[in-house]
């Protein structure tokens, strides 16, 4: 199965915030069920000049370590005491900066990531339209959690790859996708850098 390399992530944070749309995101569980997710939205945090990064000047402490490891690794973290957040590390090791993973489609393992979401509760209109369109939705429907903090990507448990034949699947279907740039969600404290346009979305136009 090819996936995505160290080298991938050690790039302008930008770029790959932006080249990770359409990628998949794949999630092996204990028991060995793989899970899988087809990235439609990411944002970007760059900590040498982003008010919005936990990481904001070389800030560096336990909570924070995780974005100074090399690139291809998981950064989690807990927000409202309740959600959690998957970000992906970037640019060399040292520099803070990463990917925040916003939403996705479910590719594989459907079944799974629903009841990780919604228990034994109805499959709805409601429930389709909220599945995992959030990064707290997203972390819920594959099980992540700061236990998986720090995480290399490089390994077998949480990895990204390119080509949905990696996993089995057909190609997608043809659409015609663009990505629209905006400014990222939540973050009115960050003064100037909350204007950012450092929000990436795959939009389908029918």
């Amino acid at each position: 199965m090819a996936r995505l390399s160290r080298d991938f992530f050690d790039r302008d944070t930008l770029t790959v915030s932006r080249e990770l749309l359409g990628k998949y995101l794949c999630r092996r569980l204990e028991g060995g069920e793989l899970l899988a997710l087809r990235l439609t939205e990411t944002e970007a945090y760059i900590g040498r000049c982003d008010k919005a990064c936990h990481a904001y000047g070389g800030r560096r402490t336990a909570r924070t370590e995780p974005l100074f490891l090399p690139p291809g690794h998981a950064y989690i973290y807990l927000i409202y005491g309740m959600y959690h957040c998957l970000n992906l590390v970037t640019e060399p090791e040292g520099e803070p900066a990463a990917v925040l993973l916003r939403a996705g489609e479910a590719v594989l393992g459907g079944d799974t990531i629903r009841r990780l979401r919604f228990g034994d509760a109805p499959w709805n209109a409601y429930r389709r339209k909220n599945f995992l369109n959030g990064p707290g939705k997203l972390c819920e429907g594959l099980s992540l959690t700061r236990a998986q903090n720090g995480m290399d990507l490089m390994g077998d448990t949480l990895f990204l790859c390119d080509d949905p034949a990696d996993l089995g699947l057909p190609p997608p279907e043809p659409a015609h996708e663009t990505i629209r740039t905006s400014p990222r969600i939540g973050i009115d404290y960050a003064e100037e850098a909350r204007d950012f346009p450092w929000r990436f979305e795959l939009i389908r136009e029918d």
